[in-house]
């Protein structure tokens, strides 16, 4: 993990076009990408080989794990946590109060994200702060979360409703009788019990 300073440019394999801001104190791995007009602001942690693309803000705190794939025009609250594999679509929206208003100073009460591991967020949609996303969960495009996410759910809608289950790969799961079901790509399998999925080790 590499520590900003404003001399460096592209060090320990980290790329910042010249247009960005990385302000002192942030913290970013090793491969990692920032594009175009994009800021990263202090005290935020972003880990290895994640690309963050044009007109993104990471703001103070935000904890980014490895390979997190942010699209153009994502904002990123303080409080929010991305975990490893998370990709972020084009203009979705986080926020980190409930009840803002311009007159209050409401700093000290942002509420905490977190998206799990392999989650996808679709380009468009709104994650309302204090909602967590389960691992390798899949919220489609414009769709506006005001609740918990189940690990492997697939969400659309505003608000946004569970209309199934996805595979890893990002393939929506068919499941039989039994509750079995295969993911057509990497043939790897699934098992769904009492509402809840997990994949089946092999």
């Amino acid at each position: 993990m590499h520590t900003y300073k404003k001399e460096l440019s592209n060090t320990a394999n980290i790329t910042i076009h010249p247009s960005a801001i990385v302000d002192e104190g942030s913290k970013i791995g090793e491969g990692t990408k920032v594009w175009h007009f994009s800021h990263i602001m202090p005290d935020c942690v972003i880990g290895k080989n994640c690309n963050i693309g044009q007109n993104v803000v990471v703001s103070p705190g935000v904890v980014l794990g490895n390979n997190v794939k942010i699209q153009n025009n994502v904002s990123i609250y303080t409080g929010v946590i991305c975990e490893d594999d998370v990709f972020l679509g084009p203009s979705m929206v986080f926020t980190n109060v409930v009840n803002p208003r311009s007159a209050i100073n409401r700093r000290g009460q942002y509420a905490k994200t977190t998206v799990k591991k392999g989650a996808t967020i679709g380009a468009n949609s709104t994650i309302v702060c204090g909602h967590d996303i389960g691992e390798f969960a899949f919220i489609g495009a414009g769709a506006v979360v005001t609740k918990h996410i189940k690990p492997y759910a697939l969400v659309v809608g505003n608000p946004a409703k569970q209309i199934g289950w996805m595979s890893e790969y990002g393939h929506r799961l068919s499941f039989d009788k039994n509750g079995n079901a295969e993911c057509p790509e990497s043939k790897e399998k699934y098992k769904l019990e009492n509402g809840e999925v997990h994949k089946i080790k092999v």
